[in-house]
């Protein structure tokens, strides 16, 4: 499998000291999964340990492909990749993707005490849901009305192991209603990632939804609102957050493994050579072949497009707009894309480096800062696993 398999692969300072501050987390990806392990040692942050290995060749397909492995597939994938990162802690916090969750917001009244929200939560959410209320599990969180703190802000909802409900904070206001975040996730859908993981040497300490990891490994103190951008092989997936709280979230079945296909049957090359060139040459022009950008800049155009109608949407229903725009996952590394972006939002763009908040190697901070966009999930699973 090895000459098969693409690695990325870094092992960075002891892995025997510090076990028992360890956390890893585990972002199981439609063509990849990643994996970030970290150690808390002085009251700091350390990066131990990060590795990526692709799921096209168990499918007996490309790197870089979509894939729709079997539960021991993935499992055998899991393993891999832990192996081959050098992970020693034995138990991890794991993504489950967004689309398996449906997320909304509820008003309620600010009366409503906490031991009667999950009913109350439960009868409403089968307004939104369209299956059966018992083929899904509920997540909610009162969204506070006044600005959190940094702790707040990076307690998302997640799915502990032996139970599906959080427990919500208690809230204090003067308003008539208090806003409350639900995701409700398929109850299929929990039931195969804990089978994954049941087949892979780790245990789990919780499943969280993947944009709630890739919030916390992406913003610092956003005090007004932002877009965060993640470009997946299969979707990309657009939050917009305030206060650390997504306020709003829709995905677009458009990413970076349909580029290659178009770049594959425009140019009649293979689709590893087509994930070649999107990589090497992106929007930038290939003095060899000058149709590439253009093929590349049609989907491009499309995603940002159908971005600015969700922002549009958003102004309108809230009156306010976005201040800042952050690109994560593997696709937001593409050549170019920030200079298109800039044309088309009225907001300042950057790219993520969730790297930021761990302590590594000066000689690792330029692999780092190219290779985070892509390790966000994982890093921020990680995080939320030593808070």
């Amino acid at each position: 499998m090895n000459d098969l398999v693409k690695k990325i692969f870094g092992s960075i300072g002891n892995l025997a000291s510090g076990r028992e501050d360890g956390a890893v987390g585990v972002d199981i990806g439609s063509s990849a999964i990643k994996v970030v392990e970290i150690k808390k040692k002085g009251g700091k942050v350390i990066l131990e340990t990060y590795g990526a290995i692709a799921l096209g060749p168990y499918d007996a397909l490309d790197v870089g492909r979509v894939t729709n492995l079997s539960v021991e597939k993935i499992s055998e994938a899991v393993k891999e990749v832990l192996k081959q990162s050098g992970v020693t802690t034995l138990s991890g916090a794991f993504s489950i993707p967004v689309q398996s969750s449906l997320i909304f917001t509820v008003s309620l009244p600010m009366a409503v005490k906490e031991s009667a929200m999950a009913t109350i939560i439960s009868t409403e959410a089968r307004k939104y849901i369209p299956v059966p209320i018992t083929e899904v599990s509920l997540d909610y969180f009162r969204l506070p009305q006044k600005e959190p703190s940094f702790e707040e802000m990076n307690d998302p909802l997640r799915f502990p192991d032996n139970s599906t409900v959080p427990k919500s904070k208690e809230y204090k206001g003067g308003a008539d209603e208090t806003n409350v975040l639900v995701v409700a996730t398929q109850n299929d859908a929990i039931s195969k990632y804990r089978s994954i993981v049941s087949g892979c040497s780790l245990t789990a300490s919780f499943f969280e939804i993947e944009i709630f990891s890739s919030i916390r490994a992406n913003f610092e103190h956003e005090l007004s609102s932002v877009l965060l951008m993640d470009f997946g092989a299969s979707r990309t997936k657009l939050s917009i957050v305030e206060f650390g709280m997504v306020k709003s979230y829709h995905t677009i079945d458009r990413g970076g493994a349909d580029i290659s296909q178009s770049i594959s049957q425009s140019l009649s090359i293979p689709f590893s050579e087509a994930e070649k060139m999107k990589k090497e040459f992106g929007l930038f022009e290939n003095p060899t072949e000058k149709s590439l950008a253009d093929i590349i800049r049609v989907h491009v155009d499309y995603i940002f497009s159908e971005t600015n109608n969700v922002l549009l949407e958003y102004e309108k229903k809230r009156n306010k707009t976005i201040s800042k725009v952050i690109f994560t996952g593997g696709g937001s590394l593409l050549k170019g894309l920030t200079e298109v972006a800039a044309n088309n939002f009225r907001a300042e763009i950057e790219i993520g480096h969730p790297f930021n908040k761990v302590n590594a190697p000066a000689f690792l901070e330029k692999v780092l800062e190219t290779m985070g966009p892509e390790f966000a999930v994982a890093l921020g699973l990680a995080l939320r696993k030593l808070q």
